[in-house]
């Protein structure tokens, strides 16, 4: 299976709270829900998209408890995320929580070193084993060079704090867009899929002026 990360992230790159107020205070944040007034019928129908290449997930155990609490309550019938979530194996690494508390069945509990556990996930048979918010985790997997697809929806917004998506001390890193992977959305959402080109290396340049022109100039 693909590892993708699946996010929403704001202008200045703040992926905390977006659903809710109280979706996540952790750090005194005090800016949750920001996503909600931007959500639309055209931002739903990305979402799906993610969700129909899903067959397993993993969680960090904020994220888990947050979107098991929310979605084992949507019993709509058709209701295509719901049922993903709901169905399919997902796994949680958490090294306090017990198998009486991963009640969102099927899960597994992912107790032990985390890079090799993914590894192990992603040789599994199987589209993607996806990632939805878990922000701690998703750093762990960012500095293994573990991530092979990032999906983004930016939002219009500038948040001003909270946990950013790529922190200062990330690993740098560049990454490539397929053609037509980058979209813009009705009220200026911009849907964004990306592939991990080059971790720890990034490359640099510089612009010069040679016989009285403009040039760029690649290390």
């Amino acid at each position: 299976m693909l590892l993708s990360v699946n996010v929403f992230v704001s202008l200045d790159g703040i992926m905390q709270g977006p659903g809710a107020p109280d979706e996540d205070r952790s750090g005194g944040f005090d800016r949750g829900g920001w996503l909600v007034p931007h959500a639309s019928v055209h931002t739903n129908e990305v979402v799906e998209g993610w969700f129909r290449e899903a067959d397993a997930f993993l969680f960090g155990r904020t994220s888990y408890g947050l979107l098991g609490g929310y979605w084992t309550k949507v019993t709509a019938p058709g209701d295509l995320i719901a049922t993903k979530l709901n169905t399919l194996p997902k796994y949680v690494v958490s090294k306090t929580l017990t198998d009486q508390e991963a009640d969102w069945s099927p899960t597994t509990v992912l107790r032990t070193d985390i890079v090799d556990d993914v590894r192990r996930l992603k040789e599994l048979p199987g589209k993607e084993l996806q990632v939805h918010g878990s922000w701690k985790l998703v750093q762990a997997l960012h500095q293994a060079g573990l991530v092979d697809l990032y999906r983004l929806l930016q939002y219009p917004v500038v948040v001003g704090t909270g946990k950013r998506l790529f922190p200062d001390g990330s690993t740098f890193a560049t990454f490539a867009a397929s053609d037509g992977s980058a979209r813009e959305l009705p009220g200026g959402v911009v849907s964004l899929t990306l592939t991990p080109t080059t971790l720890g290396v990034i490359s640099a340049g510089a612009y010069t002026v040679e016989r009285g022109r403009s040039t760029t100039v690649l290390d």
